[in-house]
């Protein structure tokens, strides 16, 4: 046999197992896919890695809790306030700068103003200035305060809660709050507000106004100097208010010992205001008028004297009940130098075009029994009294042209009612050019003392009032002494009457004939409201017929003519008209 090769392997022996051989296609398939993830890797590494930083920063800070600096932010707080605070939760934020959300902040009261709380908010986020983490001296860039509630109380001795807060501000020595680089004191934070709601409280108990979804700015712009910026709309919370206007006001506060010795400068207006809205807010129910309004007003001095300028614009003004053809347009201004922390004014003079001025003083707005107010009227031409007239009344007409001019002086003391007297000089009315005057002489209004006019009487009609022994009227209400009218008889007729807060009375005697008798109606559309049927049924057509008649109207009411003379011209016209 031939021998057996010992590197032969048997027959019998199975070769080892071996992998198959990759197919080429597969090969193919698989490379771009690894080189596709690489490059993608390479390209937005910098994300992945920014956003394996930020991850930790958002989900992270809401799960710490800084109990050990909650009473440390209190206390600080607390003492640039002067008045004790209280937090809920401390949390740290990240982003998008290093900060504080505060929760549940409560700063309280001084117990001599009352026990609710000055300042409370639900949201507080105070943003840290990072270079002075590495000083160990935490300063704030800013203070947010989302949607707080602020008290603002009135004490009976005329002091204010926030006098306190304004001077502890003044004692504690801050850096300006745009100042670039950290100094020796720390940097004012730029405080702010959004939504906030500003409540009024005299005393214990909270008055309807207030200030709603305001916004509030507080920083400092020079050592010792605050620069503040509120902007709100007025409201009441005993009326709906649609759309009140806006106040808005900029002032500058500097740092003083006192209150009354802080130096400010104050800008403000209340733009935008509806005239039916802004009636709401200042009585609390619309006063039926419509139009624009815009209050600026200008104070520069100290809280505890200062000057004060105010300015009133009116535009498009009308009654609410139709659209005159020529609606009032008109500008007010004052001026007064306020004393005692605003509970004063000396030297108030106010002028509205064209001759209305009043002056006086209010030596105590809690004692108004004290002030003194002396209004004139200086020659107002009688055009403008119609056109005021025209503005007010929708039947007046249009032909109707009226001459001569007012002039007068009224004053008054305290609570009482205003005294004075008032005369239009060279009176004339007509209704067409060629057409003769219905008035004739001078026609004379006075309050509160005796006729300037002497008295008349047509037959049993008395047309002064009764005055008391001291001279003044028994009633308060503005009194028409007797004019004379031309209304075709052979003497002159008279109209008289008084005025109060209820309505008025109006008392017409003589002889007239039914012409000039249209021709006063349509003159004075008021008076000839009703008059035609009170007439006696026999009265002529043609000639001249005698007239004693009074007609009586409650303001907004229908007016009502009588035969004869008011049985008593002392009585105020809501006695006369309710007996």
């Amino acid at each position: 046999m031939r021998p057996i090769d010992r590197f032969q392997p048997s027959p019998k022996a199975s070769a080892p197992p071996t992998e198959p051989a990759p197919e080429p296609w597969a090969e193919e398939a698989e490379r771009p896919i690894l080189d596709s993830i690489v490059c993608h890797l390479k390209h937005f590494r910098l994300l992945y890695i920014a956003l394996l930083m930020v991850l930790p920063l958002i989900f992270l800070p809401p799960l710490i809790t800084l109990g050990r600096f909650q009473r440390k932010i209190a206390t600080s707080i607390s003492y640039s306030l002067g008045r004790p605070v209280h937090l809920d939760r401390v949390s740290l934020t990240l982003l998008p700068l290093p900060g504080f959300a505060i929760e549940n902040l409560v700063v309280g009261e001084n117990p001599a103003f009352g026990s609710e709380p000055i300042i409370r908010a639900n949201s507080v986020h105070a943003t840290i200035r990072i270079e002075s983490l590495w000083r160990r001296q935490v300063e704030f860039s800013t203070i947010s305060f989302t949607e707080p509630s602020v008290n603002l109380v009135h004490a009976r001795d005329g002091r204010w809660n926030i006098e306190g807060v304004l001077l502890q501000a003044s004692r504690i020595d801050t850096a300006p709050t745009a100042q670039r680089r950290a100094g020796r004191t720390p940097r004012f934070p730029y405080i702010e507000a959004t939504g906030a709601r500003l409540n009024i409280k005299q005393e214990q108990e909270k008055l309807p106004f207030s200030l709603t979804d305001a916004d509030f700015a507080l920083w400092l712009p020079d050592p010792h100097q605050w620069q503040l910026r509120l902007k709100g709309h007025p409201n009441r919370t005993d009326t709906h208010i649609a759309d009140p206007g806006t106040i808005e006001l900029e002032a500058t506060l500097g740092a003083a010992p006192s209150l009354a010795r802080i130096a400010f400068n104050l800008e403000g207006q209340w733009r935008d205001a509806q005239l039916g809205e802004a009636s709401k807010v200042l009585v609390g129910h619309d006063a039926g008028w419509r139009g624009q309004m815009n209050l600026s007003a200008n104070i520069r001095g100290t809280f505890g004297e200062s000057a004060v300028t105010a300015r009133l614009q009116l535009a498009n003004a009308r009654p609410a009940d139709f659209v005159p053809a020529q609606p009032l347009s008109t500008e007010a201004q004052c001026f007064a130098t306020a004393t005692g922390v605003f509970h004063a004014f000396e030297d108030l003079r106010c002028s509205w075009p064209p001759g209305i001025t009043m002056t006086g003083a209010i030596p105590d707005i809690h004692h108004l029994e004290d002030s003194r107010l002396t209004l004139k009227l200086t020659e107002i031409p009688a055009t403008r009294l119609l056109t005021w007239l025209r503005a007010t009344s929708r039947n007046v007409d249009e032909d109707l042209t009226a001459m001569g001019f007012m002039t007068g002086e009224f004053e008054r003391e305290g609570l009482a009612s205003w005294q004075g007297q008032a005369t239009l000089t060279g009176a004339a009315l007509k209704l067409a050019p060629a057409d003769s005057s219905l008035v004739t002489g001078d026609v004379h209004l006075w309050m509160g003392g005796r006729s300037p006019a002497p008295a008349r009487r047509h037959g049993s009609a008395r047309v002064t009032p009764e005055a008391r022994p001291d001279g003044t009227a028994a009633i308060r209400e503005l009194m028409l002494a007797p004019v004379a009218l031309k209304l075709g008889g052979n003497d002159s007729a008279t109209l008289n009457g008084h005025f109060d807060a209820a309505g008025y009375t109006l008392h017409l005697a003589g002889t007239a004939t039914a012409e000039r008798l249209k021709s006063l109606a349509a003159a004075l559309p008021p008076l000839g409201d009703g008059l035609w049927k009170a007439l006696p049924e026999d009265h002529s057509e043609t000639e001249a017929f005698p007239l004693d008649m009074t007609a009586t109207r409650i303001w907004h009411g229908q007016q009502s003519w009588n035969t004869g003379a008011p049985e008593d011209e002392t009585r105020p016209v809501s006695a006369l008209h309710h007996r």
